[in-house]
């Protein structure tokens, strides 16, 4: 089975737990990422989303400027290894229900990150060489 390492994001946008929401907002516009990975001697702590920042702090009254990744970041997020299988990566996703995970090492230290896009671009490539297999194998359509 194909392993995510095959897919995966190597180079994470990362942040410690007490970097402000303002901080992270700036970081992730830079980045033109929808989360970041809060990590702590190199290994992930929490992922901050854009939505956490939105919903969970600005909508709730907290200030943006003061309040800090810790204060609204998913608290021990699922991972996987590296080797993992996609397939497997898959139904971690749907059983967790979240659209990204980070990848680690061997030693459980950030090694990439793989997000629902990542399998969604993966299989909108599968399908399009599959369909020019199906067209090659095919006869061609007579219009009369």
């Amino acid at each position: 089975m194909p392993e995510i390492k095959t897919i995966v994001r190597e180079e994470v946008v990362s942040a410690s737990p007490t970097t402000s929401l303002t901080e992270l907002a700036e970081l992730m516009d830079d980045e033109n990422v929808g989360s970041i990975v809060i990590v702590e001697d190199s290994q992930p702590h929490g992922i901050v989303t854009d939505r956490d920042i939105t919903i969970e702090a600005v909508a709730h009254g907290e200030d943006p400027t003061t309040a800090t990744a810790a204060d609204v970041m998913s608290d021990s997020p699922v991972t996987v290894e590296m080797d993992s299988g996609i397939f497997d990566v898959i139904r971690v996703m749907a059983d967790s229900n979240v659209r990204r995970i980070p990848a680690t090492d061997d030693n459980g230290q950030l090694a990439g990150i793989v997000t629902f896009d990542d399998f969604v671009v993966l299989l909108s490539r599968e399908l399009e060489l599959l369909g020019e297999l199906v067209e090659a194998e095919i006869p061609p359509y007579e219009h009369t």
